[in-house]
């Protein structure tokens, strides 16, 4: 391949994959095509980006970005996937198609995590953590819950006088109800 093809196929790279931080990389080699179609048919529903990129290409196209070192030493070709919400949705959803046994041949490689590259057992681990949304829904909690915990016992003081004036009060009425039945009869 001339060198001037080389630099058109990086500068296509660069532009596909302009501001994408995290990633994964898999190995499709040994699927069928249907099977493949099907993959990424199933992965773009997800909202999942999938490219079959050649090893060193892919290593020129992101010399100067966060997802550089997710090629270092590789050869051949792989996939790159990305997109999804984060980069704990996108693993778990490739950690669900890599146990699908329908695609018995979609390997995971790695990845890249803010600019640190990772291997593919690292990839089940970040599969476990919570998603951005559930990290938010925490988040919430706990603030809502501080929160809420402040507003009811600073009620509570405020119920417990209230109540306490309401017995004196009662115990007000009560007397002079008393005095007023004595005093007519």
């Amino acid at each position: 391949m001339s060198k001037y093809v080389k630099n058109i196929i990086s500068s296509d790279l660069q532009k596909r994959l302009k501001g994408v931080d995290n990633a994964l990389l898999v190995n499709l080699v040994g699927m069928t095509v249907n099977n493949n179609n099907k993959l990424r048919k199933e992965l773009a529903s997800k909202g999942i980006n999938l490219l079959v990129v050649k090893n060193s290409m892919a290593d020129r196209a992101t010399k100067e970005t966060s997802l550089n070192p997710m090629f270092n030493g590789l050869t051949g070709s792989s996939a790159i996937c990305w997109g999804a919400s984060d980069i704990v949705s996108l693993a778990k959803e490739i950690i669900k198609i890599s146990k699908d046994k329908a695609y018995s041949k979609f390997e995971i490689r790695g990845g890249v995590l803010d600019g640190e590259a990772f291997q593919a057992e690292t990839v089940l681990e970040i599969s476990k953590w919570p998603t951005r949304e559930e990290q938010i829904s925490i988040l919430l909690g706990q603030i809502v819950g501080v929160g809420s915990k402040l507003s009811s016992q600073l009620l509570s003081g405020g119920a417990n006088l209230a109540s306490q004036f309401k017995q004196i009060w009662d115990q007000e009425e009560e007397t002079e109800n008393a005095e007023s039945n004595e005093t007519a009869a």
